[in-house]
């Protein structure tokens, strides 16, 4: 009964069927959190924990049916780990080989040539949640005085129970999309703590609902312009013969739109994680609730910053901070920044996937953004330009800047977006060369093949 009708739906929306039902399960989480806050908070933990296993199981079979075993085998082999191993390098090293060897092969195994919603999607997010949880149960064993900040606010004293890490793991507002979060937020959540009325469900409604208001607007954006900036246009004759500037203004528009396919999820859900109280983040100065602690996109910030670097730490915050967390700042003993930083970088690409497209990109992504801090240092350094950055003339510069700045993220994300070296170079191939170019390169091809090269008519 389920699958006609959710064929007649996604054929009504013009969506493909998976994206239909991700974008329904992260709407689920909205009348999954009024249940808990009006039925289950103030029931004991295990109740919750038990409410959150069941539901996060719940839409993993209604997305991937049978598949969801994989999040199950690697929950279940993570806590063994933890209850085996003990406070131990070897249970960190153990599960951070076995967590993404696990999701390398699944993604070895179920790779196309384009972006599909299968199991490994949410798998991906699972297994940073896994891999964190034994760095901060290893973290747990140390002295405060050895930890850093950030490392003192996750780690863990006790080991936790095989329901606390079902719970945790299958958590319906971060199970399918994100956002991370530490073990011990989950446990605040579970008795109750993250509330900004102490005994009561957190006044987070009308919070929450500002997060989901401004996910519906970015969706309703990515959906009406998708079709007129699609990734398949790109790899057309049409795109080849089209003049420069018209291929510049394609490029930077298409990364606009598309990547309102991920701001929008992610907003989405962390209005989910709002309305139940994950997103409490205590008070600010001046004594006004903060309810960021799932934000995983700064919106505005994304919106109007002309610099990379900005919309780098605008954008899926938590991932980010989760790899400076676990895997940047663990490399000092590299003794050099920008070795950790490349180390990182590579570490992010294997995590997205096995395609050459993602190496690519956050290859191109170390690159602008030193050269950006570079030339960053050399304004500052210049009176002149200083001046010039501060005089009548700066919102000429700024809209320059931000047209530079977003014709050149776009230019990374099409190899991210396209995935297969055949597909991305032909692009970056039609950039260089134009159409001239490409019909030579043509030519010089089929001579060399001994075939009768005729001339194209345009």
């Amino acid at each position: 009964m389920a699958a006609p009708l959710m064929e007649k739906l996604s054929d009504y929306l013009g969506s493909p069927e998976p994206a239909v039902r991700l974008i329904l399960s992260i709407l689920i989480g909205y009348p999954f959190a009024l249940l808990y806050r009006r039925y289950l908070f103030h029931h004991p933990p295990y109740i919750v924990h038990l409410f959150h296993t069941f539901s996060g199981l719940g839409l993993a079979a209604f997305n991937f049916g049978s598949q969801l075993y994989h999040s199950a085998v690697c929950i279940v082999v993570q806590f063994l780990l933890l209850r085996l191993m003990g406070r131990t390098v070897t249970a960190v090293l153990s599960s951070f080989l076995f967590q993404m060897m696990y999701l390398m092969f699944g993604y070895y195994y179920t790779a196309t040539d384009q972006y599909d919603i299968k199991w490994t999607m949410p798998h991906c997010v699972l297994a940073l949640k896994l891999v964190g949880l034994s760095f901060d149960f290893y973290d747990g064993g140390k002295e405060a005085s050895q930890l850093s900040a950030d490392q003192q606010k996750g780690a863990l004293s006790t080991v936790p129970s095989l329901l606390e890490v079902l719970g945790f793991s299958y958590f319906y507002g971060g199970f399918l999309v994100g956002p991370q979060f530490t073990l011990r937020s989950y446990l605040k959540l579970t008795s109750g703590e993250l509330t900004d009325c102490p005994g009561q469900p957190p006044n987070s409604v009308f919070p929450a609902m500002k997060r989901f208001s401004l996910g519906l607007v970015c969706l309703a954006i990515f959906t009406v312009g998708s079709p007129y900036y699609s990734d398949s246009y790109f790899l057309t004759d049409e795109y080849e013969a089209q003049p420069f500037w018209y291929r510049c203004v394609y490029i930077l528009l298409w990364a606009k739109i598309n990547l309102y396919k991920y701001v929008s999820c992610w907003v989405i859900a962390e209005g989910v994680c709002i309305l139940c109280g994950l997103g409490y983040n205590g008070k600010d100065a001046n004594g006004v609730d903060q309810w960021d602690a799932c934000a995983n996109m700064l919106v505005w910030q994304y919106e109007t910053t002309p610099l990379f670097t900005g919309t780098i730490s605008s954008f899926n915050i938590n991932t980010n901070a989760w790899v400076a967390r676990h895997v940047f700042k663990r490399l000092k003993f590299l003794g050099n920044k920008m070795a950790s930083q490349v180390a990182t970088l590579m570490f992010l690409a294997v995590w997205h996937g096995l395609h050459s497209g993602y190496i690519l990109c956050f290859s191109m992504e170390f690159i602008i953004v030193t050269v950006e801090r570079k030339a960053m240092a050399l304004v500052k350094d210049s009176p002149l330009l200083t001046r010039l950055s501060a005089s009548p003339l700066y919102p000429l510069i700024y809209c320059v800047q931000q047209f530079i700045h977003w014709l050149f993220m776009g230019y990374p994300l099409v190899p991210f977006c396209l995935f297969t070296y055949d597909k991305w170079l032909k692009v970056y191939s039609c950039w260089c060369l134009g159409k001239e170019g490409m019909r030579k390169k043509r030519n010089r091809k089929l001579g060399l093949l001994g075939w009768s090269i005729q001339p194209e008519s345009d």
